[in-house]
């Protein structure tokens, strides 16, 4: 699960594995597996970067 916020500053937790696609287009706009899209204020970078440190934790 990872923090991340929302074009209206909202800070939601998704899970980081049902993440399917990141897009950058003007705006970050995660696609999760069941077809929702999540437009972001995060980069796609800083998105890998939370993923991979969650994942470290779990490890």
């Amino acid at each position: 699960m990872i923090y991340i916020t929302k074009l209206n500053s909202e800070e939601i937790v998704i899970n980081s594995d049902l993440i399917e696609v990141i897009e950058e287009t003007p705006n970050t706009i995660i696609t999760l597996t069941t077809g929702k899209k999540i437009i972001v204020q995060d980069s796609s970078k800083e998105i890998v970067k939370k993923i991979i440190a969650y994942k470290r934790k779990l490890i």
